[in-house]
């Protein structure tokens, strides 16, 4: 008579849990893992990962949350911002499970909205917090309030192993962002309405990694048919390099700075990309519409007096419209187009 076999007890063990069965229901098989819980992230590699594990399963549990979007919030579509999939990082969380170690690796499957429930409803002794993984800077955000209201320890982190991962991933993907956002070739005999110009704006402002806030714009210059030609594009760009804040931490974040803090910033704005620009391709600014997604900022709005760019057309205010006076007065028209 042959045996019966006998499930292991490893292998009667749920590591996945699912916020959507928990939120109504009991969440004690969380709440006594007393875990390290890394916040659903944006993209990791496997080697990143693996170093985030080595320091922090000493301290005991992991739990690894996985949001069920494809993208962080409000970046959809952008492959910058992808969130990280269960099987990109599966191996390492199989090896540590199967190991002798008496701290493993839970995965909690949720909605981003759900986060702030989330984190009140179950208890962690820390949280790993992935740069590049929200949309703004983290302080001025609700989940920081829950997070220092209920005195959780938490850290952030970056998504790469070291300077050359980060600049080797941007170079990676950089043409994966370009082919995804279809932008149009510049300086062709091709003309476009007012409203395609702002489409190209807003496409191009996805090309921005600053997490904090996308800006793009396109500059145009009007022909007879009353539509533009299309000069150049440029958008928001972290420097050194686009990925440097992702894995250094944002300048804002790292001085808990207000919104319009220009002191601790991680980008070359884009209406100075835009004259840097214009300046190497040799493009006459005279007579050029400058089309933003966002009024510039009173820097900008300053160093563009003096520019030759005649007309700006923008579609969000910004520090209280203190560009559009300094620029009507030092002739350029200004005007807000919704």
């Amino acid at each position: 008579m042959a045996k019966k076999t006998v499930p292991s007890k490893q292998a009667e063990i749920n590591y996945r849990f699912d916020w959507n069965e928990l939120a109504f229901g009991s969440k004690k098989a969380v709440r006594q893992l007393k875990a390290t819980f890394i916040m659903a992230p944006r993209e990791l590699s496997i080697g990143r990962f693996t170093q985030l594990v080595i320091e922090h399963l000493p301290k005991g549990n992991i739990i690894l949350g996985l949001a069920k979007e494809a993208y962080i919030d409000s970046f959809d579509g952008q492959p910058q911002f992808r969130t990280l999939r269960a099987e990109a990082v599966q191996a390492v969380i199989d090896k540590v499970n199967t190991s002798q170690s008496p701290s493993k690796i839970y995965t909690l499957d949720y909605f981003q909205r759900d986060v702030d429930y989330l984190l009140e409803k179950l208890d962690f002794e820390r949280t790993v917090l992935i740069n590049g993984s929200w949309l703004s800077a983290f302080h001025n955000r609700s989940t920081y309030y829950m997070l220092v209201n209920k005195r959780i320890n938490f850290a952030m982190a970056s998504p790469f192993v070291d300077d050359a991962e980060a600049k080797a991933y941007l170079s990676d993907i950089s043409t994966e962002i370009l082919e995804s956002l279809k932008l149009p070739a510049v300086q062709t005999a091709v003309t476009f309405t007012e409203a395609e110009m702002f489409e190209v704006a807003n496409r191009a402002a996805k090309l921005s990694f600053d997490y904090s806030f996308q800006t793009g714009l396109a500059l145009g210059k009007q022909q007879e048919n009353g539509e533009y030609s299309l000069l150049s594009y440029t958008y928001n760009k972290v420097v050194p390099y686009e990925t440097y804040a992702m894995h250094h931490g944002a300048a804002r974040e790292v001085n808990f700075s207000p919104p319009n803090d220009l002191n601790h910033y991680d980008t070359v704005h884009a209406e100075i990309d835009n004259l840097i620009n214009a300046q190497k391709q040799h493009i006459d600014l005279a007579g050029t519409t400058l089309f933003i997604n966002l009024l510039p900022c009173p820097t900008c709005a300053r160093a563009l007096c003096l520019s030759d760019i005649a007309e700006f057309a923008y579609r969000e205010d910004h520090s209280d419209g203190y560009a559009i006076k300094l620029l009507e007065l030092a002739g350029k028209t200004v005007r807000r187009v919704v």
